[in-house]
């Protein structure tokens, strides 16, 4: 028996999640079981009897999708769309910013004759 076996085991049987989550039982223990009586021994009566709600069950193999799934994003394509995303922020803000610099004074020649403070 190996692991990849026991693991396959335990996803068929996702009631044993349960048993783990509330300290009855350790995965240690589930496999030293597995290992020695196999998949269709009474030994599994106990823990694959138990009528688990659809809810622990979806949740549990939900989380497992979600990691499986987190696995295989490349973080460098979605740091790079967070990228694009700020640069397009940045326009539409330039383009909505309001101008609120004071409006500058009007050039006014000096007169040919006066001089710096004259």
């Amino acid at each position: 028996m190996s692991k990849e076996d026991f693991k396959n085991f335990v996803k068929k049987n996702p009631q044993l999640i349960k048993h783990v989550k509330n300290n009855e039982m350790t995965w240690q223990k589930f496999y030293e079981i597995y290992d020695l009586y196999g998949e269709d021994a009474s030994a599994w009566k106990d823990y694959l009897n138990d009528k688990v709600s659809k809810e622990v069950t979806a949740s549990a193999l939900g989380i497992t999708e979600f990691f499986n799934w987190l696995k295989t994003v490349n973080l460098d394509s979605v740091q790079e769309g967070i990228g694009n995303i700020q640069r397009v922020l940045g326009v539409f803000q330039d383009f909505t910013k309001k101008d609120e610099s004071k409006p500058k004074e009007e050039y006014k020649p000096r007169p040919i004759y006066k001089h710096f403070e004259d």
